[in-house]
This record gives structure tokens, sequence and C-alpha cells, in this order.
């Protein structure tokens, strides 16, 4: 095996087996519905919405109708399915228009109707309806301070689902009596669809009071009308045994745990043991590493939990709470916080990255990492503590020349991390530079 390249080159085919795996195209024709009496009309939201949306338009025999919202540069060309693009993660009035345009096209529908409904992660952003008494003003500022403040992406969706006319099931009752029939690729942990683009068209059993909570738990400065919004009730969502969801269903078409599987049978194929440590694993991007590189390290100098070589493989969101000017993502964010605890340990490599190709605000999917990172930043005068500090990942690989960027995928199962310990290579060589402290 060549020690320079294979394991990049390993690490890159177990990221594009993960992204293969979540492709509409593969997963979802399984699950189409039979053919309704009456019309077939398609909506959705996410990243994966618009390739959703044409491979459903590929593999449906009869006549249907819709349209869909998903991200700049993520349209794909449909014939009968309209595609709106919008921004994300801030949402723009591109985002406004999508949402009363679905709704408006769920409207008068009868009881023979089926709404195919494709939603992916993303959603939450791209599809938005600001309750009565909220602009798109405030609804950015909610998106920027949640992305700011650390909480977990289920406790900012229980947030925005409480200032929207569209999320927490409102969606599905705005097409009642029609049936309802949603098609998930899930990007959250745990894989709850209230927490999928804010579960537009499922119930919700969380409260105004619950999201309330979140606000004053994280310090977050909601603007005056949201939190009259949430003070008040009225943005109260659709709870738990509302007849006007009585016959809507929910499937999953692709998971973060069906395309970790696919990546580690691609590195199993090779001979490569993989461990799947975790589909949703949580906490702040910089913890998360230091956590991975200990069992790495305990892999690398004593064969423990598991034998080298061996892949440690995990999925989830992390969290970054940003307190920096740099450019960055939770993944680069987890890789510069592992490198800096592996502090060169021979044998180890890793790559990080979000299966949507999108890590933070930048179009770098994430970054490689090498046994050599550290030492190849200090070289170029780049202190990797100080990177760190100023959440700026993207910087210090990109200085690198290790970023991974993928382009559009047209889909999202979350974050993928994977660590390869190439052989039980000991402790690190005293005269090895060690991690600026």
């Amino acid at each position: 095996m060549n020690h320079t390249r294979a394991p990049r080159e390993l690490l890159q085919r177990m990221f594009q087996a993960a992204i293969d795996a979540a492709q509409p195209a593969l997963c979802l024709p399984p699950w189409l519905p039979v053919p309704p009496t009456g019309r077939l009309v398609v909506i959705g939201a996410g990243k994966a919405s618009a390739a959703m949306a044409r491979a459903v338009e590929d593999h449906w025999p009869g006549p249907l109708s819709g349209l869909v919202v998903t991200r700049y540069g993520y349209g794909v060309a449909c014939s009968r399915i309209e595609i709106i693009e919008a921004s994300h993660p801030v949402p723009d009035a591109a985002s406004v228009t999508a949402a009363q345009r679905i709704l408006d096209t769920v409207k008068g529908l009868t009881a023979a109707d089926v709404v195919l409904c494709l939603i992916s992660g993303g959603g939450s952003a791209l599809l938005v309806a600001p309750i009565e008494g909220l602009s798109l003003d405030d609804k950015q500022a909610v998106n920027r301070a949640l992305l700011k403040s650390g909480a977990s992406i289920s406790e900012m969706n229980c947030v925005r689902r409480h200032l929207s006319a569209i999320k927490g099931g409102r969606l599905a009752a705005a097409c009642h009596p029609a049936k309802v029939i949603t098609l998930l690729i899930s990007d959250v942990p745990g894989d709850r669809p209230m927490d999928i683009a804010s579960g537009p068209t499922v119930a919700d059993p969380t409260t105004c009071a619950d999201a309330l909570a979140i606000v004053r738990r994280y310090g977050i400065n909601l603007p005056t009308a949201a939190l009259d919004a949430l003070q008040s009730g009225r943005g109260e969502t659709i709870k738990p045994g509302d007849v006007r969801l009585a016959g809507s269903e929910c499937h999953f078409v692709a998971t973060p745990q069906m395309a970790l599987e696919a990546a580690a049978n691609l590195a199993r194929a090779e001979g490569v043991q993989v461990h799947i440590l975790g589909d949703s694993i949580e906490g702040e991007a910089l913890d998360v590493g230091k956590v991975i590189a200990g069992i790495a390290l305990q892999v690398a100098r004593h064969g423990q939990p598991f034998a080298a070589p061996c892949v440690l493989l995990s999925g989830g969101e992390t969290t970054v709470t940003v307190r920096g000017q740099g450019r960055g993502g939770r993944n680069v964010e987890f890789l510069l916080s592992l490198a800096i605890a592996l502090d060169g340990q021979p044998s180890i490599h890793a790559l990080a990255g979000d299966t949507d190709g999108v890590d933070g605000l930048e179009e770098i999917a994430g970054a490689y990492m090498a046994p050599d990172t550290l030492a190849r930043a200090w070289a170029l005068g780049i202190k990797p503590r100080d990177a760190l500090t100023e959440n700026d990942g993207h910087g210090f690989f990109q200085a690198l020349g290790d970023s991974v960027v993928t382009g559009p995928t047209l889909t999202n199962v979350n974050d993928f991390r994977a660590v390869f310990v190439a052989s039980s290579a000991g402790v690190p060589d005293s005269n090895q530079p060690r991690a600026d402290h």
C-alpha cells in the first residue's frame, strides 16, 4: 500500500460511496405509491428535492404536476415538476415565494388526490412562510442567531417550527382532505421526521414553551415579533391526533446509517475492517474531534478496542459555537481539533465532510487530514490552535491543499467522518514537532 496516497484515496472513495448510496435516482423509486384515482401532486423542499423530483418523473407511469424548492445550484431539469431555487442556510425572498406557491399548489384538493411530498435536509431555510407578524428580515435574523448559538439541529428546528406558517405539520394540514405521502432523506441525528426540514408534513409534539426554553438556554436574541409569537402561543404547531393529518404517511428512502454502511462495505471489500461508532453523534465539533482522537490513539498504540488497520466511521451533525472570524464549518472544525489532539501521531489519516457538498457557508464539502498535517501547517507559518480559535478550518486546510470539493451532490444525509488507523505505529518520536501550545 502506498502510505502517502492510498489512505487518502480510500477515504475519498468511501465518502463518495456514502453520497452515492443516498442518490434519489437509486433509493427513491421503490417507495413510489400506487397511482391514485385522482391527481398526483408533487411538492417538496430540501437540497435533494430537485433530484428526488426527477426520480419521480423518471419512474411515474401516469400524469403528475407539482413544485419543489431546492438550494441555488442544486436544480435538476424536470419536465412536469417546476423547480425553484432559493438560499441556504439563511433564507431569502425566493424561499418565501416558494413556500407561498407550494401552499397555493395544494389548495382545493380532494380525498381522491395524493400529495407526494419530497423532503430532505435544508428544507428549513428553503421553505419559509413567516407566521403573521413576522417579516423575512425577522426570519433571517432568527436563522443567523440559531446557527451561531451552539444549539443542536433538533433545538434549532423546534424554534423554527413555532415561527412558521408552513412547518410543524401545517403543510400537511393545508393539503387536507388529500392523502399526504412524505418521502424523506434524513440529515438529522435520530432520523426524527419532525426535525427534517422542520417537519412540514408531520405532527409536532413540542410547544411554544419548549421553543422559548431553547431561546433562553442559549441566550439567543430574537427579534421582538418572534419573541411575541412564542410568548403569546400564536406559533403553536399541529399536534399529534389532528384529524387533518390522519391519512398521512412517512417513509425514509435514505438515512445516515444507510450511507455509512455503503462506505463500510466498500472498505471491507478491500480488506479493511470498519467500525461504525454511531450515525447520530452530536455535540461541539471540537469536542467530538478530541474524543474520536482518543479512540484512534488507543487503536494505534494498544490495539484496543479494535486492531489496526481499521477505519473508525461516524455520522451525525455536530455544532460549532462561532467565536472567531474565520471561514469554517463543523466538519473542518472537527478535523482541525482531531489533528491537534493526534499531535502528529503516525499512521492516522482522516476525512470529514458534509454529504451535501457544503460545510458551513462555502462550496467546500470538508477536508483530509494526514499525520504530517500539523508539520506542514507550521512550515507555512500557520498555527493550528489559532486557526481553531478563529473557527478557520477552511482557511487552514485550503492553505495545505487538503480541502475536499465535490460540487453539489444533490443529496444530504448529514456528516461523514472517517478515521483510518493504518497500523499500530506506537507513540510519536520525541524529536517530531509537537502541537503548538
